[in-house]
């Protein structure tokens, strides 16, 4: 009789704690969700932005990648309407951005998802 046989099988997954559906990350996978899927249901002339309106002031720029810092903080990265970097850090409990369709500044360069190399990246990451 071997005695690996008399061990009991324990799952690692079972002693694992329950994931916090209010960390950084979480919010990252849903937003990475949300942003993807509106871009890939644009036209190839088009690709995804973001509008934010805060005290009178709006900003539009194309996204071009969303990372997180656990446990609270998001960023989003792009480029402004004039080209320009920009980068905006929020608090996951201040979030709120309009997405929107803006023009395509490399029509010749194939669309990518946001935060993935590939398309089927993404689509893999949602399985």
């Amino acid at each position: 009789m071997n005695p690996d046989d008399l061990m009991p099988r324990i799952d690692p997954g079972h002693l694992m704690p329950p994931k916090d559906q209010n960390l950084a990350d979480e919010f990252h996978r849903r937003l990475s969700e949300w942003i993807n899927d509106f871009h890939r249901d644009l036209d190839e002339e088009h690709e995804v932005g973001a509008r934010l309106v805060n005290f009178g002031q709006s900003v539009t720029f194309h996204i071009e990648d969303i990372g997180y810092w656990n446990p609270s903080l998001i960023s989003f990265q792009g480029k402004n309407e004039n080209g320009e970097p920009v980068e905006l850090i929020q608090h996951v409990s201040q979030i709120s951005i309009l997405l929107v369709a803006l023009k395509r500044e490399s029509i010749e360069k194939p669309k990518r998802p946001i935060g993935f190399a590939s398309w089927d990246e993404y689509d893999d990451s949602k399985a």
